[in-house]
């Protein structure tokens, strides 16, 4: 009897060890941060301030190297913007193969109403928002600091995307409208063309005449928005359609404008990179 006792005592011991052992939390050998980036701070003399740039490099990028890569500019490109997001739709895409590996340039914000809009001469505009529109200011730092860092600083070669959306998008179109040679590829996503009661929409034919002789790539995107903003877009795309300009449009009505941009670039990167 204390033979089978001491037995039965034995194998519990031996049971629970063994369980003992399988749930084991493991030991911690290293722990280092996980990045998706860098971050380079500038001194702009045309906007008189420090300006932050969210940075991500392809896989395989190394400045010793001879290869070049394409830049897409991300206006609203802070880190608690969209960088997180765009950036890791440019990582996934360059890996399943649907679109070259590219440098994300994201433009941190520091007034985006100030930087994104022209003058408006809406009395309520001017009063809700009185920084507003030195947009002029912001595309000269582009064309003339920003742009001219990057390429010193990093394997750029001549393709050069911008992407923005609402606020941003008013000023992607005009970019697009008044200094095209800025940018090869743009992407409009709910663009913002109500401002100033849709002065920059009206004054778009005029602009579009004279557009430069490079081939440049328009997408232009909108969600399920209300009549407004999807007319507007819709407008602006047949206007620019009427072009030499290679135009696409996407109308995206599972979106509205505060999740559209994701699943709008998504669908614009395929676009831009058709399949061969």
């Amino acid at each position: 009897m204390k033979y089978l006792f001491s037995m039965l005592l034995l194998g519990l011991f031996c049971l629970n060890n063994a369980t003992a052992q399988q749930h084991e939390i493991p030991q911690k050998i290293e722990s280092i941060p996980f990045s998706i980036g860098k971050t380079d701070q500038i001194k702009s003399k045309i906007l008189a301030e420090n300006r932050t740039l969210n940075i991500y490099l392809p896989d395989g990028y190394h400045p010793d190297s001879a290869k070049t890569y394409p830049v897409i500019y991300l206006l609203d490109g802070s880190a608690n913007e969209d960088f997180i997001h765009v950036a890791g739709l440019v990582q996934f895409l360059t890996m399943t193969e649907t679109m070259p590996a590219a440098i994300v340039v994201g433009i941190g914000n520091v007034d985006r109403k100030r930087d994104y809009t022209f003058p408006t001469t809406i009395a309520k505009d001017k009063k809700d928002y009185p920084s507003t529109g030195q947009s002029a200011k912001f595309i000269s730092f582009i064309g003339k600091e920003l742009q001219p860092y990057i390429e010193k600083n990093y394997k750029t070669n001549s393709s050069k995307m911008l992407l923005g959306q609402s606020l941003g998008g008013l000023l992607a179109t005009e970019i697009l409208l008044t200094s095209p040679s800025l940018f090869n590829q743009y992407m409009i996503v709910s663009p913002s063309l109500w401002w100033d009661n849709e002065s920059l929409l009206a004054k778009a034919p005029g602009l579009l005449k004279s557009l430069p002789a490079q081939k440049i790539k328009v997408y232009v995107a909108v969600g399920k928005e209300g009549a407004v903003m999807e007319g507007a877009a819709k407008k602006l795309s047949e206007t620019l359609k009427s072009t030499s300009l290679e135009v696409h449009f996407a109308f995206l009505p599972e979106g509205n404008h505060a999740n559209v941009l994701h699943n709008a670039l998504y669908k614009g990167f395929e676009l831009f990179n058709p399949k061969k």
